[in-house]
C-alpha cells in the first residue's frame, strides 16, 4: 500500500477514535509555512494537537520514536502559527501522538499517547 494512502487511513481511524471518545475535531491537516499538523482537537478546555503515525510492522520503529526532538519543533511552530488565527480562548495545551498498526488495510491496534512531548 503506498505511504499516502496507508497515512489516510491511519488518521481517519484516529478522527473516529476521537469522536467516538468525545473529542471536538477543529480542524485536520491544518498547514503552515513551518509544516503540519495531521489533527487539532478540543477535549473539555483543553486545545490538543495530535500527531497520526501509522505503521506496518515495528522494523523500523514504533510511530512515537517517529517523533523526534525535530519534529515536535516543527509541531510547536505549526501551532503557534494556529494558536494566532484561533478566536476561542483556550486555557491548555496538550501534544499527543497516536499511533496506529494496520495489517492487510485494517485497523490492527490504536494507541493514544496523551502528553507525548
Amino acid at each position: 500500500m503506498e505511504r499516502k494512502k496507508l497515512g489516510d487511513m491511519g488518521e481517519k481511524y484516529a478522527l473516529d477514535y476521537l469522536k467516538a471518545n468525545n473529542y471536538e475535531i477543529v480542524k485536520v491537516n491544518y498547514r503552515s509555512r513551518y509544516g503540519e499538523i495531521d489533527i487539532i482537537a478540543k477535549e473539555n478546555n483543553t486545545l490538543v494537537f495530535i500527531e497520526v503515525k501509522t505503521r506496518t510492522s515495528d522494523a523500523f520503529g514504533r510511530g512515537m520514536e517517529a517523533v523526534d526532538i525535530r519534529k515536535q519543533r516543527k509541531i510547536r511552530l505549526v501551532s503557534l502559527n494556529f494558536l494566532n488565527e484561533y478566536d476561542e480562548f483556550v486555557y491548555n495545551l496538550r501534544f499527543d501522538v497516536i499511533e496506529i498498526k494496520m495489517a492487510n488495510g485494517t485497523l490492527k491496534e490504536l494507541t493514544h499517547i496523551i502528553n507525548a512531548f
